[in-house]
């Protein structure tokens, strides 16, 4: 690893991934939240929807059963009171579609998922899944893109995000080599607006997180 990314990746740690770390302090008082909405949480069934086995391992209070769904396989060892299984929460298995849950849980996830027909995929399969759910979605319009960790980066061309992409030492994930490495990354991400959550969720409680007094990221509830 060279110098100026292994600086990168310590910088970005302040901000993501440690325990100590500024979103990991947001995720927890939204954790808090979370169990205001739903206090009855340690008694649930929770299904998380593209979420990882440390979002759990990590919270502050822990339901009686997770079955996480993800498309890729996870990076720590589930305990036992966590299910794991590799599927497309736009495309559920036939298992999980069949079955109800207490709670539908997702973090950060419904942006990633690939445009509106994805999206709203995404939102009738947590609307089959359980009358109650906890969506919550980066805010397009807050200054800081918190993928890449760059100011306005969501409101530049395409050709200009795939060109810091391939430079800025804050880079989401494995930090791509080139411009063509680059572009499929910028391309995944489209941010939410709050017009988009209301259309997606339309008898869901709509809240804003908030941060230095912005608007940081939205969640779409239903208790």
């Amino acid at each position: 690893m060279t110098t100026d990314q292994d600086l990168g990746r310590r910088i970005r740690q302040r901000f993501i991934g440690r325990p100590d770390s500024v979103n990991t302090k947001l995720r927890t008082r939204r954790f808090h939240l979370l169990l205001e909405r739903f206090p009855d949480l340690p008694d649930m069934e929770v299904i998380d929807l593209g979420g990882s086995v440390r979002t759990w391992t990590r919270a502050p209070a822990r339901p009686a059963h997770v079955h996480l769904l993800n498309l890729e396989p996870p990076v720590d060892e589930a305990p036992d009171w966590i299910t794991v299984q590799l599927g497309d929460a736009c495309d559920l298995p036939s298992n999980v579609a069949s079955r109800r849950f207490d709670l539908v849980f997702s973090n950060s996830v419904i942006e990633h998922v690939g445009g509106h027909e994805m999206r709203r995929r995404f939102a009738a399969s947590v609307h089959g899944l359980s009358e109650r759910h906890w969506v919550q979605a980066p805010y397009q319009y807050f200054p800081l893109e918190p993928h890449w960790l760059f100011p306005m980066f969501q409101f530049l061309p395409v050709p200009v995000q795939t060109a810091v992409a391939a430079r800025w030492p804050l880079s989401w994930g494995v930090r791509p080599r080139t411009r063509a490495e680059a572009l499929p990354k910028v391309l995944e991400i489209e941010l939410m607006t709050g017009t988009l959550m209301r259309y997606y969720f339309p008898g869901s409680e709509h809240l804003s997180e908030r941060l230095f007094g912005l608007r940081k990221s939205l969640i779409a509830v239903r208790d």
